[in-house]
């Protein structure tokens, strides 16, 4: 895997712009050689490299439904941004009223491009999408014997015996569906520490001999670590890429059915043009509060955004780095990832490879698609708040050097959008943290204040609010009408159970998104300032939060925040509403943190019949799988 040196950001736009200046003078002269010649490097290449002889249906569907996209979110933004600029003083505080209202223009069309997104996901689970991906499609397709498929799962030190739990289960499952053969399994370890390295290979030892000649099954250790888990996935490539056609990656706390394996399979020998098909991984198997609204949140909400995602994107999609199967080929040849060049955190190896990898793979011709309709597939939550935000500071800082990606050549429109709304899904925070705080510094600190009491706030202002709060809250409801419509509330414990668990999830969601946002400003300051990176693997098990690490954690912020609100009181005690509901939960972060932490708890809600998911359910696919 030869990976080639990206262009730069500024060089790409550079030479794009010298070739929209010369292209209109040149194509007299040169286009019809030009074109001949591209059409015979084509021909010459061959397979997906190769232009398309026609445009595929599904690809005039996506940009139509692209365009609507972009007119709905422009037309929520233009008209919310007119109403708010008519709603404020005009006198008031010039250069300061415009910031306020070009950041609420900007993260009002981030809100309800992510709220038509869900209403689409909606549409999806209700009337089906004849142009997505969907795993029906190649149901019952025989598998030739030429379709070798390697089943990958780098590690690097986890709990080995919760990593290996599930790579028992799926090669369990895998065994019983009599197509065994047509795989390997591959434990590709990156630990450092002696004792889980020697830990990995007695559990591999002892898996190896219990499948026998059933599965094969090898371990092996990486002695020198290098880019992490996308160096660990191209050492195996470069060792025993060739030997398969295709590669399913799992990540340590990955489950998969061995139907799901094989349907993957089928998919991609259905579809040639096909690089990656990224599942969609269900939720499951911690316990603990927060663990367990986040897996119903992703079952009730969650998976209307991934529908609706599937519906923008079609073949052009997501690849989340793992419960996916990947074409080996192409992928060697094209998806090497070059280090980024300079200093500082936004450079050197690129740590969110996933995204980068499925736009090097479209450029190549090759087609991503996520298969949102596909089960049997399933992942972890992190187990506490404190857990999914270490992985959230490493998400951030992957998302935000990709976003020196956005002008390398020939990449697609679609993932160049991805990229950009991967870095602006953390840039968002400070941005929302910067309108709270400026828009009760002018309500205070005003000359004059913006409004002198609440009964002074003009109803366009109150409009704008509850409409915001609206497109951020309604996916729960719609998530909770599909669940009814398909008649599935009785996998989530009957309508009552459903509807009261939405109110407790939402609730949650509510006093822990101020700390993410928090988090994450910090978290972006961080990244850009150059700030070293703890890389730490999260944990695999539920651990209960202590009170001292949750206060040394969030201690500091609930202090800032007390701070905040009392200076509010004392100079303008109206403007306590607007930083209310910012302020309460970061005060509460600590003892929040430290309760959702509680299996105990997650376990009292569970005997409630409170938050319950299908996986949670006896008669489930994950409990037969995880016998």
């Amino acid at each position: 895997m030869a990976a080639r040196p990206w262009r730069g950001f500024a060089r790409s736009i550079g030479d794009a712009t010298l070739a929209a200046l010369l292209r209109p003078r040149a194509r007299g002269v040169a286009g019809g050689i030009g074109d001949a010649a591209r059409a015979r490097q084509g021909v010459r290449r061959g397979g997906a490299d190769a232009p398309a002889a026609a445009e595929p249906a599904w690809q005039r569907a996506a940009s139509r439904r692209r365009a609507v996209l972009l007119v709905l979110v422009a037309l929520s933004a233009g008209g919310a941004t007119a109403l708010l600029a008519h709603a404020l003083p005009s006198h008031h505080s010039g250069s300061l009223r415009l910031v306020q209202i070009g950041l609420f223009g900007l993260l009002f069309a981030w809100v309800s491009a992510g709220f038509f997104t869900a209403m689409m996901g909606f549409r999806v689970l209700w009337r089906g999408d004849r142009h997505a991906m969907s795993a029906a499609s190649a149901r019952d397709r025989p598998i030739g014997e030429h379709a070798r498929t390697a089943i990958i799962m780098p590690i690097c030190n986890e709990q080995v015996s919760a990593v290996l739990a599930g790579l028992r289960a799926t090669c369990r499952s895998l065994a019983t569906t009599g197509a065994a053969r047509l795989f390997d399994v591959f434990l590709l370890s990156d630990s450092g520490d002696p004792a889980i390295r020697a830990a990995e290979a007695a559990a591999w030892a002892q898996l190896r001999d219990e499948f026998g000649a059933d599965i094969r099954i090898y371990y092996r250790w990486r002695r020198r670590r290098t880019k992490r888990k996308a160096g660990n996935v191209a050492d195996f490539c470069r060792r025993w890429g060739r030997d398969y056609r295709y590669m399913i990656v799992l990540d340590a706390d990955s489950v998969m059915s061995g139907e799901c394996v094989l349907q993957l399979v089928r998919l991609m020998e259905a579809n040639p043009r096909a690089g990656i098909l990224q599942t969609a991984p269900l939720a499951c198997g911690l316990t603990t509060l927060h663990a367990r609204s986040q897996q119903f949140a992703g079952r009730v909400a969650g998976r209307l955004f991934t529908a609706g995602m599937q519906y923008w994107q079609l073949g052009e999609s997501h690849y989340w780095g793992h419960n996916a199967i990947i074409r080996v080929e192409p992928f060697m040849r094209h998806c090497a990832l070059a280090p980024l060049a300079g200093h500082g955190g936004l450079s050197g190896e690129i740590l969110s490879h996933d995204f980068v990898e499925a736009a090097l793979m479209r450029r190549a011709g090759y087609h991503v698609w996520l298969v949102h309709d596909l089960y049997g597939s399933y992942e972890q939550q992190p187990p506490n708040l404190l857990e999914e935000l270490q992985r959230d500071r490493r998400w951030c800082q992957g998302n935000l050097q990709n976003a020196r990606l956005l002008a390398e050549p020939g990449l697609h429109g679609v993932h160049r959008a991805m990229l950009l709304t991967g870095a602006f899904s953390y840039l968002s925070a400070p941005l929302w943290l910067a309108f709270v705080l400026l828009g009760a510094c002018l309500w205070v600190f005003g000359n004059p204040p913006a409004f002198a009491s609440l009964r002074d706030v003009p109803r366009e202002l109150a409009a704008l609010w509850l409409a915001t709060t609206l497109m951020l809250a309604l996916p729960r409801p719609i998530g909770v009408l599909a669940i009814v419509m398909r008649r599935e509330q009785g996998s989530y414990g009957g309508t009552s159970a459903l509807l009261r668990g939405t109110l407790l999830e939402g609730g949650l969601s509510v006093l822990q998104a101020p700390v993410r946002m928090v988090a994450h400003t910090l978290f972006v300051v961080a990244a850009l300032t150059g700030l070293k990176l703890d890389w730490r693997s999260p944990s695999r098990e539920a651990e209960d939060i202590g009170w001292s690490d949750a206060a040394r954690r969030f201690g500091l912020i609930g202090a800032a925040a007390a701070c905040v609100a009392g200076c509010g009181l004392l100079l303008q005690p109206q403007a306590i509403v607007l930083l209310l509901p910012t302020g309460l939960p970061l005060l509460l972060a600590v003892p929040l943190t430290v309760l959702t932490s509680r299996s105990t708890l997650g376990r009292r809600l569970l005997a409630s019949r409170l938050l319950l998911t299908p996986e949670e359910q006896p008669a489930s696919g994950l409990f037969k799988l995880m016998g």
